[in-house]
């Protein structure tokens, strides 16, 4: 686990948090360009959605919640959201790829 600063005011929480962001979207921004891959593996929309697969992601990650430390109910709420968006863009790949777009 990272060792975490101990900040002397706001402004150096703050500086932490958007630090944080960046590295945050740059991970997003490249799970997404995978997600995109992966609709050009899947034949149906069920297999986009892949229901099974997202309850799979969703243990993973509280495990590794809990192993790093975080809050669990957090990592799972963002989790589900952030697989949400990304079937919903992996969704409208697939319909592009399948000629519906």
């Amino acid at each position: 686990m990272k060792i975490i600063e101990d900040c002397q005011n706001i402004e150096e929480v703050r500086t932490h948090i958007d630090r944080i962001d960046r590295e945050i979207v740059a991970l997003l921004a490249e799970r997404g360009a995978y997600v995109k891959q992966a609709a050009k593996f899947k034949r149906t929309t069920t297999d986009v959605k892949a229901p099974q697969r997202v309850e799979q992601v969703i243990s993973k990650v509280t495990a590794l919640s809990v192993e790093f430390g975080a809050n669990p109910t957090v990592t799972e709420q963002v989790y589900r959201a952030m697989i949400a968006g990304f079937i919903d863009a992996e969704l409208a790949e697939h319909a592009t790829l399948q000629g519906h777009g």
